[in-house]
């Protein structure tokens, strides 16, 4: 049960590995959206951000509702979007460290 975890954990991860799926999980954060809705928002071809929501509905990530011709998208659990803020303060973390170290170095070399 454990291997299976974490080969769910390192799918789940490599599917949120692109930045354009990123983008489209924060603009779904919002609400639910059409395709050219999020095509729109982002200035990519609409064949790119299906793909890229093709890749997201296969790991269950998000759900694509039809709506007469359109398809309807809205992330599936938003616990994602914790997940997703998580990212965000680890950044920050990360970016505070580095600046402190400059910081620190400037310091050494007056």
């Amino acid at each position: 049960m454990l291997h299976e975890l974490q080969t769910f954990k390192a799918e789940f991860f490599k599917a949120l590995s692109n930045p354009l799926r990123i983008r489209i999980l924060e603009l779904l954060r919002d609400g639910d959206k059409y395709v050219h809705e999020l095509q729109e928002h982002m200035g990519v071809d609409s064949a790119v951000v299906s793909q890229q929501l093709a890749i997201l509905r296969n790991k269950n990530i998000v759900l694509g509702v039809k709506d007469g011709t359109k398809v309807m998208y809205s992330v599936k659990d938003p616990l994602l979007f914790d997940l997703l803020d998580v990212a965000k303060q680890i950044f920050n973390n990360s970016l505070n460290n580095t600046i402190q170290l400059l910081q620190d170095m400037n310091r050494e070399e007056d």
